[in-house]
C-alpha cells in the first residue's frame, strides 16, 4: 500500500482541489478503512456554497463528507470485532462517552462529539480514513457500498420516527421529499405506518415517495397543502408532521396541519434561526414539538434493516461522480434538485 492518498479539499467557497496527503495510521482501538462511497449531504452543500451552517464556520483547507462506507484494510491492536477485508459502514460521530448526555444515552447531544465534516473536524472525501471500531458496522455481502453509505441519512429518519413514538393506524405528513424526507418515509413504513402523506415541489421526488409507499402525495406548487391535508383527514389533521425540507414556510405550516394532541417533528434546518410559530395553536392544541439533532443508538438497527432488505436505499441514488469530480458533485446537488435525489461520490 502506498504512503499517500488522494483527498478532495475545500480550499475556498465553491472550490475543491485534489491533494496528496499521508495515509493515517489507526490507533489501537481504531481501523483503517479504504473509502468506497460517500453520499453528498445537504450540510456538505451548505458548507461548500455558503461556508457555514449557523455557528459552524469552515476555515479552509477543509474536507467535506460524512455519509460513507468502505473496506477495512488494517486494524488496531485491541480491535476484535472487525478484520481486514470486512465491508463496513461508519457512524460519523464519536462522542466522549463521559458527559451527562452520553451517560444518559443521548450521545447525539454530547458537547465534545467529534463528527466528520463538522468544522473543525475533517470529513471523508478521501481514499482512506481511520475510525473507532466501536462505531464501524459490517454490511451484508449483497449490500452495495453505495447503499451502505446512505445508512447515515436513514439513521436521521429512523431517529425522528422513534422520537415521535409513531404507532400503526395513525396518519403522518412529511413536508419535503428529498433524501431525508424519503428515508423518514421508509422508517415510518418500517415501524408499521401505512397512512403517509408526502409533500414536495418536484415531481421526481413525489414519484419516488409514491413508489416507496406514500399513500398520498401533494405537489405544493399545484395544491394548497393545508387544505388538501384537511380533505384527506376529513378535517382532523394529521397525528404526526415531520418537517424535513428546512424551509421557513414549511416549518410555520406544521402547526396548521397537525391535529390537536399531535406531534410536530422538526428535522430540517431553516435558513434562519428564528421562525414565527402560532404559539396559541401549540398551547391550545397541546401539541408536542420535537427537535431532531442527528441521531443516537439507531445505527445498528438501520444497518440491520438494510442487511435484511427491509429498506430501499439504492433507488434514491440518481447521480454518481468520482473523487476527482467532488466539486462537480457538490455543485450538481446544489443546482439540480428538480432532476436529482441523492448524489454519491464513488472511489
Amino acid at each position: 500500500m502506498a504512503d499517500t492518498m488522494k483527498v478532495a479539499v475545500m480550499t475556498g467557497i465553491g472550490q475543491i482541489e485534489i491533494e496528496e496527503r499521508p495515509i493515517p495510521i489507526p490507533k489501537e482501538d481504531e481501523v483503517l478503512i479504504r473509502i468506497k462511497s460517500v453520499g453528498v449531504c445537504g450540510s456538505d452543500v451548505h458548507y461548500f456554497v455558503e461556508g457555514k451552517i449557523g455557528d459552524y464556520i469552515v476555515k479552509p483547507p477543509f474536507i467535506l463528507g460524512h455519509e460513507c462506507s468502505g473496506e477495512v484494510v488494517e486494524i488496531g491492536s485491541r480491535v476484535e470485532n472487525l478484520q481486514p477485508g470486512d465491508r463496513v459502514t461508519m457512524e460519523p460521530g464519536i462522542p466522549c462517552g463521559k458527559c451527562d448526555y452520553c451517560r444518559s444515552g443521548r450521545y447525539n447531544l454530547c458537547p465534545n462529539v467529534v463528527f466528520w465534516a463538522t468544522p473543525p473536524v475533517d470529513g471523508v472525501f478521501c481514499e482512506y480514513v481511520t475510525h473507532s471500531a466501536s462505531f464501524t458496522y459490517p454490511i451484508a455481502p449483497e449490500v452495495s457500498f453505495e447503499e451502505a453509505a446512505l445508512v447515515e441519512p436513514l439513521s436521521v429518519g429512523f431517529y425522528a420516527s422513534g422520537r415521535a413514538k409513531v404507532e400503526p393506524g395513525r396518519v403522518a405528513l412529511i413536508l419535503g421529499s428529498g433524501p431525508i424526507g424519503l428515508v423518514t418515509l421508509e422508517s415510518l413504513i418500517a415501524r408499521g405506518l401505512t397512512q403517509i402523506i408526502s409533500v414536495d415541489i418536484f415531481d421526481l421526488r413525489l414519484q419516488k415517495a409514491k413508489e416507496l409507499g406514500a399513500r398520498w402525495v401533494i405537489n405544493a406548487k399545484e395544491e394548497e397543502v393545508t387544505q388538501r391535508v384537511k380533505e384527506i383527514t376529513q378535517g382532523r389533521g394529521v397525528d404526526y408532521v415531520f418537517e424535513t425540507a428546512g424551509g421557513v414556510s414549511t416549518t410555520q405550516s406544521t402547526v396548521e396541519v397537525v391535529k390537536k394532541g399531535g406531534k410536530v417533528v422538526l428535522v430540517g434546518l431553516p435558513s434562519q434561526s428564528r421562525v414565527e410559530l402560532d404559539v396559541i395553536k401549540i398551547i391550545d392544541g397541546e401539541l408536542d414539538v420535537l427537535g431532531i439533532f442527528r441521531y443516537a443508538n439507531t445505527y445498528p438497527g438501520c444497518v440491520d434493516l438494510l442487511n435484511a432488505g427491509r429498506v430501499d436505499l439504492a433507488s434514491l441514488i440518481t447521480h454518481r461522480f468520482s473523487l476527482e469530480e467532488t466539486g462537480e458533485a457538490l455543485k450538481f446537488a446544489h443546482e439540480h434538485k428538480a432532476e436529482s435525489i441523492k448524489v454519491v461520490v464513488n472511489l
